[in-house]
């Protein structure tokens, strides 16, 4: 039994941070899934693929899967790299491609 501890990035519908605090502890798949013959639905009798904690901090969920004899690997969160640009940028006259409606 292994689990992933990560914290969750932002959604694409959401220009704020919001829900992205928080670390969570996922177990991996221990069977594969399957894919039923007769409705062709894909389904997994592991159930722990279904179990997501949440904790507050990354030493939080660590001890917690130290306590409980859970192995884990941590994927720390990767912060987007920002350009800062001004809007009159957009309509600068040596621009390197031209502006057009």
């Amino acid at each position: 039994m292994s689990a992933r501890i990560f914290s969750p990035s932002k959604t694409a519908m959401q220009s704020g941070k919001a829900k992205t605090g928080h670390w969570v502890l996922e177990f991996d798949r221990e069977q594969p899934r399957r894919v039923e013959p007769l409705m062709g639905y894909t389904s997994s009798s592991d159930m722990r693929q279904q179990v997501r904690l949440r904790f507050a901090t990354k030493e939080a969920a660590v001890s917690y899967a130290e306590k409980h004899g859970i192995a884990y690997r941590i994927e720390e969160p990767q912060e987007p790299k920002r350009r800062r640009q001004a809007y009159a940028d957009n309509f600068k006259f040596d621009r390197r491609t031209p502006w057009t409606h």
